[in-house]
């Protein structure tokens, strides 16, 4: 019998889709956990793990590792700052050029916050025999890889997400 994934028939088929689905549900988990017992997005999330990873880091360069665009990047450090759970240093040559660190109320956070969501992932894994994820890990870094040299490969329209894609007009 041929593989749902190799051969789509309908949108439950579609691998992306599928990837998403089970993001959505696994994913609400650690986004309850993380707005309300931690009180943080699972945006300002994605930067504390980046800084645990990469301490001062500049906020491009954070951008760049949390898969975020500038602006989200920009908010969600200003919110974190204000939180203090991180904090910003301009640089003494160009104040556009601030590095990121986190506090030692982020360090504690993410100490905190980090093994539950590990449970989380781990509980999910238990589904699978120890081969296959380690097949799963395997097969997720040869998916990551191709996706990426897909897309710099793609000459895609950007999206323009406040109205609702690019090029579509309202048809009567």
């Amino acid at each position: 019998m041929p593989s749902r994934l190799a051969h789509p028939q309908a949108l439950d088929d579609l691998l992306l889709y599928r990837m998403n689905r089970a993001l959505q549900v696994a994913g609400g988990m650690v986004i309850r956990l993380c707005e309300g017992r931690f009180g943080i997005t699972r945006r300002e999330w994605r930067v504390i793990g980046a800084l645990v990873q990469e301490p001062g880091l500049l906020s491009s360069q954070l951008a760049e590792r949390a898969q975020l665009d500038r602006a989200r990047t920009s908010r969600a450090i200003t919110s974190l700052v204000a939180k203090k759970l991180v904090r910003r240093a301009t640089g003494t040559g160009d104040r556009r050029q601030a590095s990121v660190a986190l506090t030692d109320a982020g360090h504690a956070l993410y100490g905190e916050l980090f093994p539950l969501v590990r449970e989380i992932n781990q509980s999910l894994l238990t589904a699978l025999p120890d081969a296959d994820v380690a097949l799963l890990d395997t097969a997720l870094a040869a998916l990551q890889q191709r996706a990426e040299t897909l897309m710099a490969q793609a000459e895609l329209p950007k999206a323009d997400r406040h109205r609702g894609g690019r090029g579509r007009t309202a048809t009567g």
